[in-house]
């Protein structure tokens, strides 16, 4: 290589060389200015809420799902045969225990009637005369006895025809209210045809399983907060009247029955709800609010906020504290071991910390 070309190489060489020990010299000089402001400043602190770890009266609960049964309700079907003539309600109205309903075609049962009921004074009135005559000791015995047994029978007769117009008129067997209305008028029914359903809406059964390990903790008498998905944020109280007498072998749950009272008549038969049933005495509890807990297949933690000396100056720090979370109720959940009262949890923010991240806390929550 010529002196020219090899003098050409080594300056490109140096100028490569100086270039790059100037930008990492740059760069080394942030760095330290950098950690120099840090230094001077403190450590970099993350905003966050926080609430305080307080004693509660706690109660342990059991949640179950329950449905909403009617104290009475049924499917109105005629018993017989026949020709709608007449409907008597409107759907979703009010009706009266005995209330008429719907007429199913008597005109026949009517004609034989009257007749029966000829049949039965002339019986009556054969009866009355062969009495006087054996009275007078103008006839037999027998004669009188087949008077007796004529009257008894044409009776007879008049009641069965009477209670067949009975079973031809179709009546509310409860008071209460009627459902969607599915004949027709002129309409020929059988047997088990469905007219409508009738409900009692106040009050109501609401039936629910408890398993068999909790089973122990019900009994009559307790008190049971029902809540729908109709009606959000608003409960309804019912008291538990039965346990059944045996554990369903299949599901090993027990079934409970509870009456909720409906004055309003805003539940209806077929909802379904979450039933709450306190047990047990009230006991004192520490507790944090349900969002402080992080969960985890490792075990639940909360973060802590403990105060900590940083040279000269105290520095709050967020802890990773394991705990034991045990019901959650409302927007608290029950600490069974880890914490302690007083201390301070963060609320908002564990997104952003890890455990001993400084932070500032910018809320201070209540319970």
């Amino acid at each position: 290589m010529a002196n020219p070309e090899r003098r050409i190489v080594l300056r490109t060489v140096l100028i490569v060389a100086v270039a790059i020990a100037v930008i990492g010299g740059i760069k080394l000089w942030r760095e330290h200015a950098a950690r120099a402001a840090q230094a001077h400043q403190g450590p970099y602190e993350v905003s966050v809420s926080a609430a305080p770890v307080v004693k509660v009266s706690w109660r342990s609960e059991i949640h179950t799902v329950a449905s909403l049964v009617a104290t009475s309700g049924v499917d109105l079907t005629p018993q017989l045969s026949g020709q709608v003539t007449g409907i008597y309600f409107h759907s979703g109205e009010h009706v009266r225990k005995g209330q008429r309903l719907v007429q199913l075609d008597d005109s026949n049962q009517l004609a034989t009637l009257a007749q029966d009921r000829a049949d039965e004074a002339l019986a009556r009135i054969n009866f009355q005369r062969a009495q006087h005559l054996y009275a007078a000791r103008a006839t037999s015995l027998a004669a009188l006895d087949t008077a007796r047994a004529d009257e008894q029978s044409a009776k007879a007769a008049v009641v069965n025809v009477r209670a067949t117009l009975a079973k031809l008129a179709v009546s509310a067997p409860f008071s209460g209210w009627m459902g969607v209305r599915q004949i027709s008028l002129g309409e020929y029914l059988s047997p088990g045809t469905e007219i409508a359903a009738l409900n009692v809406w106040s009050p109501l059964r609401a039936e629910f399983t408890v398993p068999q390990g909790q089973s122990g903790l019900i009994h009559p008498g307790q008190t049971v907060a029902l809540t729908v998905d109709a009606f959000p944020g608003q409960r309804f109280e019912g008291r538990i009247t039965a346990v059944n007498s045996e554990i369903n072998p299949n599901t090993r749950n027990v079934t409970v029955e509870a009456i909720v009272q409906n004055p309003q008549m805003r539940l209806r038969p077929g909802m379904f709800g979450e039933a709450r049933i306190l047990v047990g005495t009230a006991r004192s509890r520490l507790a944090v609010p349900t969002v402080a807990v992080t969960y985890s297949t490792f075990g639940d933690y909360v973060y802590v906020i403990e105060t900590r000396k940083a040279g000269s100056h105290e520095l709050q720090v967020a802890v990773s504290t394991p705990i034991r979370a045990g019901q959650a109720r409302g927007s608290l959940t029950e600490v069974l071991a880890g914490l302690h009262a007083g201390e301070h949890v963060v609320t908002a923010g564990q997104i952003k910390l890890r455990n001993g991240t400084p932070v500032v806390i910018h809320r201070r929550g209540a319970h």
